[in-house]
């Protein structure tokens, strides 16, 4: 249930974001979800997409650097609390969080959170064991409206 994750570093300045989001535009490729992390210089862009293999391509050709990662996608029950509990069963298992973002999509209470982990699989079996459901990116696209 590992999807993939396409990270490009972009100058963190105005107009940077354009580019790569109007270039999988043109190519359509839709973005499911993302995240922007900034520093000083530069900022990292990770992108969720209905098609990373075409997206690292056209992505490429136009210069950009792109790095793809694996990460999972957890529904997660949408109220207080929904994530404090998703939380503690990962941390019982011993799982290291590197990073995660959270999209909600409006409907049955849940939300999405992406996860970038240090041993992506003693999470799945983790989180399976206690019925928690992991998200394809075919699932992730429903869910986003794709």
């Amino acid at each position: 249930m590992k999807i993939r994750q396409l990270s490009l570093f972009i100058e963190n300045k105005p107009g940077q974001l354009v580019a790569p989001c109007r270039r999988l535009a043109d190519h359509g490729i839709n973005i499911l979800t993302l995240s922007l992390a900034d520093t000083e210089r530069y900022g990292i862009l990770r992108l969720v997409v209905d098609d990373w293999e075409r997206a690292e391509q056209v992505l490429g050709a136009r210069g950009f650097v792109v790095n793809v990662s694996e990460v999972l996608a957890v529904e997660v029950a949408d109220y207080p609390g929904g994530l404090a509990d998703l939380l503690a069963l990962l941390d019982e298992a011993g799982a290291n969080i590197e990073y995660m973002y959270a999209f909600t999509y409006g409907r049955g209470g849940r939300a999405v959170m992406i996860l970038r982990l240090e041993d992506p699989d003693r999470a799945i079996k983790a989180l399976g064991d206690r019925g928690v459901r992991l998200l394809d990116s075919i699932d992730l696209g429903r869910r986003a409206g794709g």
